[in-house]
């Protein structure tokens, strides 16, 4: 399902989305709107103007899943922009998101990129 190890990709649709759109609108808005294929194994993550709804769009073998999550109090820390933009996060970043945080987080341990032991 959604954290299956194979979806390496999160891309967000900067700004928000109109969440009127299901599986084929979203689909479309990926390959037309931001030039990315909606078969790929990535997560394409959207959001309304309200910020307290999204979707995420996934590819699976031979069908979409669609995720839809609705805050009932609060809303989700949301980048702003034009919904024109899609920006590639990490997955460590969509779970800040899903959890109320910025995904910027500049209390967080960053990565180490250094592989050499001392």
């Amino acid at each position: 399902m959604i954290f299956e190890n194979n979806c390496t990709r999160v891309y967000l649709a900067v700004g928000p989305t109109d969440l009127r759109k299901s599986i084929d609108g979203l689909a479309i808005l990926v390959k037309e709107g931001f030039d990315l294929d909606p078969f790929t194994t990535a997560l394409f993550v959207f959001c309304n103007r309200k910020k307290d709804k999204l979707k995420i769009l996934q590819w699976q073998h031979n069908g979409f899943w669609l995720y839809y999550r609705r805050l009932e109090r609060g809303s989700f820390k949301w980048p702003d922009g034009s919904s024109k933009n899609m920006a590639l996060i990490s997955r460590r970043e969509l779970n800040w998101l899903l959890d109320g945080l910025s995904i910027k987080q500049h209390l967080a341990h960053p990565e180490v990129k250094a592989r050499t032991i001392i």
